[in-house]
């Protein structure tokens, strides 16, 4: 561990959870394009280790969650239409892999939670924070127009209304109004907040995959537009059937006991 703490990005795995560390506390854990390319490496890592259930996205510090990209980079990664282009690309593969891959998500918040570590939390599955949590994303402090897919995000999340809110005003607000708009799910006590977060990651863990990622992957399928199962999805219901894990799930609840389903 000694050794992972001097990463500014470094991810541990355990109790089947996956969790990833923004450690670049100096800096509120303003993301470097290295560092959004080291986290969509871990992200990638995450996905291919059949150990992982869930990920989790964290702070090694109270202070911030994330307070967005490190705007000194503006100036050299940023400066022109193609470096542009080159660093938004690498923000959107890593939201896209949060928002539509195929394990769980959860941002766990404590403190500045703005710009693109709001974006990144944003597309997570879920948002628990605790009432330190200060959520805003300003493009429109910086002269910047979020994409498609960001914006979508987050209309998909709290709303056209508040999404516009949130994007027009590029203001900052606390975690009750954040929870009152729907930006996050739950608020905790900052003392039982990362219990309370990995007891619920690990309720996930305990329940079938199959049924888990394949709820993903519907919600995602309506949120695109989708009101009838399509080909893949149907397959995944008829699969389902005949899974190890449906049989496990029928067999543990007529004889009263835990199920241990199969399938990863």
């Amino acid at each position: 561990m000694s050794n992972l703490q001097n990463e500014q990005i470094y991810m541990v795995v355990e109790n089947q959870i996956a969790t990833i560390y923004m450690n670049r506390p100096e800096k509120r854990n303003a993301l470097s394009f290295e560092m959004w390319e080291s986290l969509n490496e871990y992200v990638d890592q995450a996905n291919r280790n059949r150990e992982v259930k869930v990920i989790i996205f964290r702070s090694t510090t109270e202070e911030a969650f994330s307070a967005g990209a490190d705007i000194r980079e503006f100036e050299t990664r940023r400066s022109t239409v193609d470096e542009m282009m080159t660093y938004s690309a690498v923000m959107g593969k890593l939201e896209e892999k949060v928002a539509s891959g195929i394990k769980p998500t959860i941002a766990m918040i404590q403190g500045y939670c703005v710009g693109g570590g709001c974006e990144l939390a944003v597309a997570c599955d879920f948002r628990f924070s605790d009432p330190t949590g200060k959520f805003g994303i300003t493009p429109a402090k910086l002269g910047i127009v979020y994409n498609t897919q960001a914006t979508k995000h987050l209309v998909d999340l709290v709303g056209p209304s508040n999404a516009k809110d949130i994007l027009y005003t590029g203001r900052i607000m606390g975690a009750d109004e954040a929870l009152h708009m729907g930006l996050i799910n739950r608020i905790y006590h900052p003392e039982q907040l990362e219990d309370e977060t990995y007891r619920f990651a690990k309720m996930i863990c305990d329940n079938s995959q199959y049924s888990v990622r394949g709820t993903k992957k519907i919600v995602h399928h309506i949120l695109h537009g989708g009101k009838e199962d399509n080909e893949e999805i149907m397959g995944l219901i008829i699969d389902s059937v005949t899974s190890e894990d449906y049989k496990e799930g029928v067999d543990a609840f007529l004889n009263k006991r835990k199920p241990n389903f199969p399938f990863v």
